[in-house]
């Protein structure tokens, strides 16, 4: 109960911070342009709310134009964490206020401004969600500064793109020298000296010194390979159990945190890639399995089932092997954090496309899926990471182009200043009920996957 009641704080923190920054996103530019907000609530509150305030209006003097204010403005807290709204005058949205859209256009409306303001009136929440995932992570930088591991102290070495194995590299080595320029650790500057060195010294099975020859333009080939998703190189996982799911083969064994799954189905599987080839190897079925527990061998049959999942969380890398840690000052960590920002949405995007295979809709999950990646102890730095790339998801999602969502909005903008005309109040209308439709849709297959996978399953 302890731990599922840390699970559930850290998530309800993490989505009361990034949905106030994302809808404060929006309110911002509408102050900047002159457009009335009429509520600006954090999470939902259907029939009621938690706290609510609208502050006392002042009347404009005689002869003076009515304008926005932020006193226009009802505050509030709603009960319901499944997001919030900012509730923008003049503009079909979540609302379908078809009352207010019925009557004569107001100059501090939404609908009566120029397009570009609108643009940037939408594109709000998206900014201000990276923005935030930026100084977040230039935080933790600075904070806590940013581990790393080194090449040598990852035993099982590294797994190495088909074009790498061209050229002599093979899974397991671990890299030592770029020409005379010795490698510390994974990073854009350490496979920039490699692919643009004339040989690469690298250490094999743990003891031979193997020098490799980099062909001439070898950089271009890699490139390519980066390109079309593949990295050339990534540390191989060594396959340590973090927890094991209720119901699931690995729970039902008894394996525990700490336990190194060495072999399945008399296969040795020191890694996670040759873990999970064989387990796709042997779905619904009962196979033997052996496994490091306190420096003893242990062996079982376990169940693996039809996803190929025997039910275990691994755990990282970085708990595994020792790490090191590099300081940054404070102007040091404000680009590193603009480049973490731009890694984890570059890597979200190019994983996207799992998300339409049957196994990736099957991974789908909602709120529980969502808390599930949250620590069982509290971690502020753990924390943050977490609501740093969930506000780079936020981000991006929300940019996409399906009615209902921001970037449902910013279509439909881009259109109107494209070929200079609006779409129907009543196509948007119907846009709009389509998109939220869609992503009920959604949302309730995402969390009956979360009840599947947690309750039956």
């Amino acid at each position: 109960m302890e731990t599922f009641l840390i699970k559930a704080v850290q998530l309800v923190m993490a989505l009361a911070i990034l949905v106030l920054i994302h809808e404060f996103g929006h309110y911002f530019f509408s102050r900047v342009f002159g457009v009335r907000v009429e509520k600006f609530y954090l999470f939902f509150n259907p029939w009621f709310s938690l706290f609510k305030y609208k502050p006392k209006k002042k009347e404009p003097k005689p002869g003076e134009p009515e304008k926005a204010s932020w006193r226009d403005t009802e505050y509030g807290i709603g009960w319901l964490p499944l997001g919030g709204y900012c509730k923008i005058a003049g503009m079909i949205d979540e609302s379908m206020d078809k009352e207010q859209m019925a009557q004569p256009e107001q100059p501090w409306e939404f609908r009566s401004k120029p397009a570009w303001q609108r643009l940037f009136i939408m594109i709000g929440g998206v900014l201000f969600n990276f923005i935030l995932a930026i100084i977040i992570y230039s935080g933790i930088v600075f904070t806590w500064g940013e581990q790393f591991l080194p090449f040598r102290n990852a035993e099982e070495g590294m797994m190495f793109s088909p074009a790498a194995q061209q050229i002599g590299f093979q899974d397991g080595d671990i890299p030592l020298f770029a020409d005379d320029t010795e490698l510390n650790y994974l990073s854009g500057e350490s496979v920039m000296s490699m692919v643009s060195a004339d040989k690469v010294t690298i250490l094999r099975n743990k003891q031979d010194t193997v020098a490799i020859s980099i062909p001439e333009n070898f950089i271009f080939t890699a490139n390519k390979e980066a390109e079309e998703g593949q990295t050339l190189m990534a540390y191989r996982l060594p396959v340590v159990v973090a927890n094991a799911q209720n119901g699931m083969g690995a729970i039902k064994v008894g394996l525990q945190k700490g336990d190194r799954i060495m072999s399945v189905n008399n296969v040795s599987t020191p890694t996670y890639e040759l873990f999970t080839a064989e387990l796709n190897k042997c779905k619904d079925s009962t196979v033997p399995m052996t496994y490091i527990r306190n420096g003893e061998e242990k062996s079982c049959n376990i169940e693996v089932d039809g996803a190929a999942k025997i039910g275990i969380q691994h755990t990282p890398i970085i708990d595994i092997y020792e790490t090191t840690t590099i300081e940054y000052s404070f102007w040091n960590s404000i680009p590193r954090g603009i480049e973490m920002g731009v890694e984890k949405l570059t890597s979200y995007v190019s994983q996207l496309g799992l998300i339409f295979t049957k196994e990736g809709a099957q991974s789908l999950g909602g709120f529980g899926a969502l808390g599930s990646i949250f620590p069982e102890t509290w971690s502020w730095v753990n924390f943050w990471s977490i609501t740093a790339f969930f506000s780079v998801i936020l981000a991006f999602m929300n940019i996409l182009p399906i009615p209902a969502l921001d970037g449902g909005h910013v279509l439909f903008l881009l259109y109107e200043i494209i070929l200079r005309r609006k779409p129907s109040e009543k196509f948007l209308e119907y846009a709009q009920m389509a998109g939220m439709f869609f992503l009920l849709a959604l949302m309730l297959y995402a969390n009956a996957n979360d009840i599947y996978r947690f309750f039956i399953k």
